[in-house]
């Protein structure tokens, strides 16, 4: 087994944070792997696990989210001229997976830590039931000191089920774990007031608070060309993943030993503070689960009583539906200026909630012929964003 080692001010970082144990999301995408290159930069690699395995060693639960089998897969099978299509991907990431996998062995095995692939889609996460099998099955990994690297399944994955990039995946994950800080490690040092490839004056933004409009318009597309993420779904990522009371930092995966340094609380990258108020398990499945399947618009007062008294949806609020749903779907809530409020699960299907918009708790038996309550969305089952 490889003695794992770190420089001396992170020894001291350490030290001082010896007793704070957490649980761990670190993302590398595909340019971190690759260094910018075409093939992954195994030397990179090693550097990364060594940080991993330190961490593991200090009492930490690590989790890996990694991109990269689509470049591994294209690289072994030697950079194949092949028809730009949904199958094309899948069989790059069919061959890459396995490559990627046995990477990953190799390395922690340097360690003497043991590995668990986990490969999931957006339908593992939409069922009430498969989100509990795949937490239960993070969590039984992490209780036995293995690291569960896991990827999005592309090899079998179509556009209605994928995730659709690994930053919202790790930050998916994140919540499955329960974990207290999620890492997104890119070829960017974090967020900037401006593009630093242009603008010589950009200023790294180093803590955030709130994330507005005015934050998204910074962020850019991904810059190597090789990964599906850019800042822009760091930042959907981020957003999601605080609101679960994660933190999260956007940082450049080629700085040495930046995942200790981050993990021991220095200043690295952009650092985004999480909701004072985690979300219970519940919640945090209906805010990071299923894809909404319509949208309700409410009045003023319907929008005060969610955001500022945390009542439930009463369907006489309600001003217009958009789309067709089921009874136990979810649902985005906005107020009329298209301001997105909350996201819930509807105890009426969207055209019982046409008829019975606008009117009366207590006329809903009468407009229906039936009830399921008094309530068009349950405040125990609403996220107000």
């Amino acid at each position: 087994m490889t003695k794992i080692t770190s420089t001396t001010s992170t020894k001291k970082a350490i030290r001082e944070n010896e007793t704070a144990n957490h649980t761990i999301v670190v993302k590398l995408g595909t340019s971190v792997l690759t260094g910018g290159g075409l093939t992954l930069n195994r030397a990179h690699m090693v550097s990364l696990v060594r940080q991993c395995a330190f961490l593991h060693q200090q009492g930490h639960k690590i989790i890996v989210v990694t991109s990269g089998a689509i470049a591994a897969g294209r690289a072994h099978l030697n950079y194949p001229e092949l028809p730009k299509t949904m199958a094309s991907k899948q069989l790059l990431a069919a061959v890459g997976q396995t490559r990627l996998i046995q990477e990953w062995e190799t390395l922690f095995d340097i360690y003497g830590l043991n590995i668990g692939q986990m490969l999931l889609t957006r339908a593992d996460l939409n069922d009430r039931e498969r989100f509990l099998n795949a937490r239960d099955t993070l969590v039984a990994l992490l209780d036995n000191s293995i690291i569960p690297v896991v990827n999005e399944n592309d090899a079998v994955a179509t556009t209605e089920i994928k995730v659709g990039d690994n930053d919202n995946l790790s930050a998916l994950v994140g919540i499955l774990a329960g974990a207290d800080k999620l890492l997104l490690l890119t070829d960017q040092p974090g967020l900037f007031t401006a593009d630093p490839r242009s603008n010589p004056h950009a200023e790294l933004i180093r803590e955030v608070h709130t994330i507005d409009e005015t934050l998204r318009n910074l962020a850019g597309g991904s810059v190597g060309g090789l990964g599906t993420g850019g800042m822009a779904t760091k930042l959907q990522a981020a957003d999601v993943a605080r609101r679960a009371g994660i933190e999260v930092v956007i940082a450049a995966g080629s700085r040495p030993d930046v995942i200790i340094e981050i993990a021991n609380d220095q200043s690295v990258g952009t650092r985004f503070l999480p909701l004072e108020c985690p979300l219970e398990s519940r919640k945090r499945w209906i805010l990071a689960g299923p894809p909404p399947a319509g949208d309700i618009i409410v009045d003023g007062g319907a929008m005060t009583a969610l955001t500022e008294r945390g009542s439930s949806l009463l369907a006489k609020g309600i001003i217009e539906i958009k789309g067709t749903f089921q009874r136990g779907e979810v649902a985005r809530i906005f107020d009329t200026n298209g301001k997105l409020l909350a996201r819930g699960l509807c105890r009426y299907s969207s055209k019982d909630l046409v008829l019975i918009a606008g009117k009366h708790s207590h006329d809903i038996y009468q407009i229906l012929g039936y009830e399921y309550g008094s309530v068009a969305i349950h405040r125990d089952d609403l996220v107000v964003i």
